[in-house]
């Protein structure tokens, strides 16, 4: 029984980050497939050989480098950009300014404490188990890109997750004729059963990826419209009203920011980044309405 207290649970989480690493080799191997079904087997030579068809092939694999180059822009964000951490030391304003009733209680909540890291909890932060550090605006770990995913890159997250999925839908349509083809008589088909196992392969994936990342994008749509992270979402069941919803025009400006032409890249403004305190993860603003 004595051993047993000394057991530490969150050491299996840490085992989660080396499965990451797993799934981002699986990840990279499933876009070659999809690479080489699309580009160099399917529409490549159509597009070499020429013709009517040729303008067509054009647009397709035009459209395809242009996704693929937007998904690896913010999949490499997502990955090397800091979700956000607390600054050393941290302390609530009250604490410092000896107000109990600024800062955190103004929020709804006292201030918060980590045991762990020895530091103080800035509203909306959690402790990530496999990261082994608090996270600010921490809306979950993702071992797809073996990173937590909170205030600093949600953005970039949620825009990989769109892409990935405009991406795979593109390559679910161009390849239906070929996948077609595979259920054709042997003597039909047009390919070697190498190129046919790769095409039946790449389709499939790229359909399962279509289906699981509709309803994932769904999911965040509600949470950032709403202003939530997935970890707050039982805390919200339990409130009366949301007092972090501001509105979902406000909602989307606290991930995306004001200036609407950098919604669809992995940056922001800096006008943003300074007058919009929930992008750097330490001050939220509230409803003033909100009921517990």
């Amino acid at each position: 029984m004595d051993c047993c207290r000394h057991v530490n649970p969150f050491r299996a989480c840490a085992g989660l980050r080396g499965l990451g690493y797993l799934m981002v080799a699986l990840v990279a191997a499933i876009a070659a497939a999809s690479y080489y079904a699309v580009v160099v087997y399917a529409w490549g030579p159509v597009l070499l050989d020429g013709g009517a068809a040729a303008a067509g092939a054009a647009a397709v694999l035009a459209a395809f480098h242009v996704l693929l180059a937007m998904i690896m822009w913010c999949y490499l964000m997502v990955v090397f950009t800091d979700p956000g951490s607390v600054p050393e030391n941290w302390r609530h304003d009250a604490e410092y300014s000896g107000d109990p009733g600024s800062s955190s209680e103004e929020q709804g909540s006292a201030p918060r404490y980590c045991s762990r890291c020895q530091n103080g909890k800035p509203p909306r932060c959690h402790h990530c188990s496999v990261c082994n550090r608090c996270v600010l605006k921490m809306d979950h770990h993702c071992i797809w890109v073996v990173n937590c995913v909170g205030a600093r890159n949600y953005k970039y997250f949620l825009l990989f997750l769109v892409y990935t999925f405009a991406e795979t839908v593109l390559d679910t349509l161009v390849l239906i004729p070929n996948f077609i083809e595979f259920f054709q008589d042997e003597s039909r088909r047009s390919s070697s059963p190498g190129d046919t196992a790769i095409l039946f392969v790449a389709f499939v994936l790229n359909l399962a990826f279509v289906l699981s990342l509709l309803c994932f994008i769904g999911m965040h749509t509600s949470l950032v419209t709403s202003n939530t992270t997935s970890i707050e979402v039982h805390e919200r069941k339990k409130s009366v009203s949301w007092k972090y919803d501001l509105g979902w025009r406000r909602n989307l400006e606290q991930v995306f920011g004001t200036k609407k032409l950098f919604w669809f890249v992995p940056l922001y403004s800096t006008e943003d980044l300074h007058n919009i305190p929930a992008l750097r993860g330490l001050e939220f603003p509230t409803r003033s309405d909100a009921i517990v």
